[in-house]
């Protein structure tokens, strides 16, 4: 028995050596730099590697953005930041308290972590059990994650480390707690999952497809000169934006339509993806998975009070 248990150890450890995070900072300004991670879903094959995280190189220190989806992933970011500064890491600023944004944080326990207040009680109430699906959607890439809590609560107002004025906005429309971080130096606008761009959005916490439109209205109103968006290619220009608000649009409309009409929700799933989101990564699968968390709201929203009498 004992010689059966040492060799399937010895059958894991290449397997779980094989897990590495292959990051690599991309410069995209001054001191500013972003790891791009995939527009896909959460599998075994990409470790849940499908989020933007950045890190700011300030005359103080390293200010970094989301810490990704494990133990691992937050390693690996700690590790490719030494090796591109020799400047410590002193801040940690948190988009939101979904999983592929937080639960790298156990690698930055020594720093400030901050976020939101909404963003920490969502924590609170969510986090273990979006630390458990990840392991069941990603597999031996969790081990060793565990929630790590902020230890800072960060308000709308501006934060300056190491020369460089960071803008935080305390937004709501993607999970009723979303921080979005301007860097008034350099004009890198940190959209956390406010802009997905190239990759259809996700829905499970929105308090609104309306909240998050004027969000979005807010963003583009900022004097920025490039967009992070959570997910996707980062951009110059006004179209992640466009893409966002056409999308919403189209989703909000969709639903709206399907409540006044009496449509139920398998019709809806099923509807046509128009042809301009066809270049949109998982189009359908978010189109199911929104339907099924917001289209209720539609159907009380259009239902008549029986009760009433004229």
């Amino acid at each position: 028995m004992r010689l059966l248990i040492l060799l399937c150890l010895c059958l894991s450890q290449p397997v779980l050596a094989d897990l590495e995070y292959v990051l690599q900072p991309r410069q995209i300004a001054e001191g500013t730099w972003l790891l791009e991670g995939s527009t896909d879903n959460f599998s075994k094959a990409n470790g849940g590697n499908i989020v933007n995280t950045a890190f700011i190189v300030t005359d103080s220190g390293v200010v970094v953005i989301d810490t990704g989806p494990s133990r691992r992933y937050g390693e690996a970011l700690r590790k490719a930041i030494a090796a591109t500064t020799d400047k410590p890491v002193i801040q940690v600023l948190l988009t939101h308290h979904h999983p592929d944004h937080m639960l790298g944080n156990q690698a930055f326990a020594d720093v400030p972590i901050g976020a939101l207040a909404g963003t920490i009680e969502s924590m609170r109430q969510q986090g273990d059990g979006l630390a458990e699906n990840m392991y069941r959607m990603v597999g031996d890439w969790m081990r060793g994650t565990e929630l790590q809590l902020p230890t800072q609560t960060l308000e709308s107002g501006t934060l300056t480390i190491g020369g460089h004025p960071l803008r935080l906005l305390a937004l709501s429309g993607h999970t009723g707690s979303d921080l979005a971080i301007l860097d008034e130096k350099t004009g890198v606008l940190f959209a956390g999952d406010l802009i997905f761009y190239q990759r259809a959005l996700t829905t499970p916490n929105t308090p609104g497809l309306g909240v998050w439109l004027a969000d979005i209205d807010e963003l583009e109103a900022l004097p920025w000169t490039v967009i992070v968006p959570g997910h996707g290619p980062l951009a110059e220009d006004h179209r992640p934006f466009v893409q966002m608000r056409d999308y919403l649009v189209w989703l909000d409309t969709l639903m709206t339509e399907g409540a006044a009409t009496g449509a139920d929700m398998s019709e809806l799933i099923r509807s046509p993806i128009p042809e301009r989101f066809a270049s949109i990564n998982l189009s359908r699968y978010e189109l199911i998975r929104s339907v099924s968390h917001l289209y209720p709201r539609y159907e009380k929203q259009d239902m008549k009070r029986l009760d009433l009498r004229q």
